[in-house]
């Protein structure tokens, strides 16, 4: 089986937050941390340049397997990346009350944390999160 590309690192998450040279987009990934931390009680740790929390084991029916963040996010030049399970994607609900933003697999893209409500947001986070761990329970 091949390696794995996105996994945890020891890299500094301050550092890669310092390095974003935009500081709308520094503040915004604060808050993220702040809200994706108190949902899944983890520090954040980068997963190259995911901002990742927590992590699962999955294993599908092809056989491959391996791990992933429970919930994460990267800043893009775009958008912020947000990283929740796919059939999260589902809650139109959720989604219609969120705020600006687009949704794809697994994800949800945001240009700023000013354009959606936070706490909708947390709740997909939450949701997400809870959905993962019920899939793929901890061993």
């Amino acid at each position: 089986m091949a390696e794995q590309k996105t996994k945890p690192t020891n890299a500094s998450v301050e550092d890669f937050l310092a390095a974003i040279p935009d500081e709308q987009l520094q503040q915004d990934c604060r808050e993220l941390i702040k809200m994706m931390q108190k949902v899944t009680g983890e520090p954040p740790v980068l997963w190259g340049n995911i901002v990742g929390f927590g992590k699962y084991h999955y294993k599908y029916d092809s056989g491959h397997e391996g791990y992933s963040c429970l919930t994460g996010f990267a800043p893009r030049k775009q958008n912020i990346s947000l990283y929740v399970m796919g059939g999260m994607l589902e809650a139109q609900d959720l989604l219609a009350r969120l705020g600006k933003h687009k949704a794809g697999k697994g994800c949800l893209y945001v240009k700023k944390l000013s354009d959606v409500d936070g706490k909708v947001l947390e709740q997909i986070i939450k949701q997400s999160v809870a959905l993962l761990k019920k899939k793929y329970p901890a061993k």
